[in-house]
């Protein structure tokens, strides 16, 4: 079970000297990024859009924070458009199963809230929203896809590792430069306790800040384990939350287990005495049959008036 994280230069301040070496490949990226922009000819649709994305590498908490705006904005007939990512969806489709591998992990907590559309090309989900008579569309990611128009944008920042160092992948984990993202966005949000101040670095940007809250408290020990952008976000929610750690376990980033994950956990958790618990996003991807307690999260938005406002405006 070894894990693949992103490398530690990426998130600490200042320029290290592998970051700088890396910079000339950031440029390309960049240009590569520049000339698809140029290219495209990006689907507007009749119906109003709402993009959550964000700039990083990595989860920041894009997916819970969807399912609280669509909670809040109250639309009569909303649906979620993601692409499915390391999901078998081929064209456009409308989720009616809750099956990971076939829609992909963040389909499956979704479809939980509301109907879910996955589809690679975005300019395709939109037509098939538009087609099944919804009223508006919260696109989980595709913030840097220049492929469909988005009525307003909000960007997500995990508040523990804020923009990182600063440079762009791969001499750092932003997508693309903060400045240009900010110039597209209407509204930022910052999940967690800003602890490298970035709000500070947002200009004139409409900030809002968010906490993870749980639902359930458990008798530990346990043994924890997470595949997703930054697994130690979610260790440290458990603590927060009074759970005992008998030990973690990270895992790339939608992780696809097997059952020779499942037999090593197993193992781990029977040498400590402890329980196996996980994200939600991650037991839904978790072999069939597996008794694995799954936290559940939600984001709290402080000020979701004055968000859904910003939104409206746009």
């Amino acid at each position: 079970m070894i894990a693949l994280v992103p490398p530690a230069f990426w998130y600490q301040p200042g320029s290290s000297l592998t970051s700088t070496l890396l910079k000339p490949l950031s440029w390309l990226w960049l240009a590569a990024a520049c000339v698809r922009r140029k290219l495209a000819k990006p689907y507007t649709s009749s119906i109003p859009v709402i993009c959550v994305g964000n700039v990083m590498i990595g989860g920041t908490g894009k997916t819970p924070t969807a399912i609280a705006l669509c909670r809040a904005l109250g639309a009569s007939r909303p649906c979620f458009l993601t692409r499915g990512y390391r999901s078998d969806t081929r064209g456009a489709v409308l989720v009616t199963s809750a099956d990971a591998r076939m829609h992909g992990d963040e389909a499956v907590l979704l479809s939980r809230v509301a109907p879910v559309i996955v589809s690679p090309d975005r300019a395709a989900g939109l037509r098939l929203a538009e087609k099944e008579g919804f009223d508006l569309v919260i696109a989980d990611d595709g913030f840097q896809n220049p492929g469909f128009t988005k009525t307003a944008s909000v960007l997500v920042f995990d508040g523990g590792v804020g923009a990182g160092n600063g440079a762009c992948i791969p001499a750092g984990p932003l997508r693309e430069k903060l400045n240009d993202a900010l110039g597209r966005a209407h509204a930022a949000v910052i999940v967690g306790d800003d602890v490298t101040q970035l709000s500070a670095r947002l200009g004139t940007m409409p900030v809002f800040h968010a906490q993870f809250e749980t639902h359930a408290k458990g008798t530990g020990p346990y043994v924890a384990f997470a595949g997703i952008g930054r697994p130690q976000k979610f260790f440290d929610t458990l603590v927060s939350s009074g759970y005992t750690l008998a030990e973690t376990v990270p895992f790339p980033d939608h992780h696809a287990y097997t059952q020779d994950d499942m037999d090593g956990l197993a193992s781990l958790a029977a040498r400590h005495n402890a329980k196996l618990i996980t994200t939600e996003k991650d037991h839904v991807r978790l072999p069939q049959g597996a008794a694995i307690e799954a936290l559940p999260v939600d984001v709290r938005i402080e000020n979701m008036d004055a968000l859904v406002a910003v939104l409206r405006r746009a």
